[in-house]
């Protein structure tokens, strides 16, 4: 992922792009084109292109932001394979915490679900699949409590919510947090339609928005596949139709 974005910034900036990092407080409309306010420092210009993503949502625990990427993740289908004949667990109880459970089952010789609740919010079919697979076992009416392990993970506390039984996993060297993301939106709420999530809603195949001039690309905008490929995908479409709109404007 991370070299991939290098080289298409590489392409980008070798055609004339100028790349800034800033903190955007504010996008406002103009009568003719928008204001992008940063802090102190105003940029203008007649289109804009929301790529800002989706953060995953993290369980809060204490030393969890440091153990990201060293046994603890939130994608299945990127890190699944380093976990090979390992025991990992995954908390959710929904579709995606299904879908990655199962996945998993290719290279984990153990997937352990933790559930907060005493059944599952994931449709039948990916229930059935669950249930079916005998690598995948469940703790019901649990939450992780801690993380155990200062470099990587080495295991991992749940607790029971019912009974406030502590129970330690200390095989356990993969956490797999599967409970949502989080769309970077918030900066647009009440100027773009959303979803009650807040992933910006697009028309049709496009990636117009309902305020014309804006495009909305990646995790964004998109809440079921959340890959770099398709988030790639979709931002080349916005290069496009903004393409189209300035070339539409210059013709009216």
């Amino acid at each position: 992922g991370p070299e991939l974005m290098m080289h298409m910034q590489e392409q980008a900036t070798k055609f004339g792009a100028r790349v800034e990092y800033k903190k955007v407080d504010s996008v406002q409309k103009k009568e003719h084109g928008f204001s992008i306010l940063c802090g102190d420092q105003e940029y203008e210009s007649e289109t804009v292109i929301v790529a800002t993503g989706a953060a995953p949502r993290h369980l809060g625990l204490e030393g969890e932001e440091k153990l990201i990427g060293h046994g603890l993740t939130s994608c299945a289908t990127c890190d699944g394979a380093f976990f090979r004949n390992q025991h990992v667990a995954i908390v959710g109880g929904g579709d995606t915490a299904m879908e990655e459970a199962t996945f998993l089952t290719k290279f984990a010789s153990k997937v352990t679900v933790i559930h907060r609740r005493d059944e599952l919010r994931a449709s039948k079919a990916m229930q059935s699949r669950a249930f079916a697979n005998e690598k995948i076992e469940f703790m019901w009416n649990s939450e992780v409590e801690g993380v155990l392990g200062d470099q990587v993970v080495e295991g991992i506390t749940v607790k029971n919510r019912n009974t406030g039984e502590l129970t330690t996993l200390e095989d356990v060297t993969g956490l797999f947090v599967a409970i949502g993301h989080k769309p970077n939106t918030d900066l647009f709420k009440g100027v773009l339609s959303m979803d009650e999530v807040g992933y910006i809603q697009t028309k049709g195949q496009s990636t117009k928005t309902d305020l014309d001039g804006v495009f909305a690309c990646g995790d964004a905008m998109d809440s079921v596949y959340r890959q770099a490929v398709t988030a790639a995908g979709t931002g080349c479409k916005a290069a496009l139709d903004a393409e189209h709109y300035l070339t539409e404007l210059e013709l009216a």
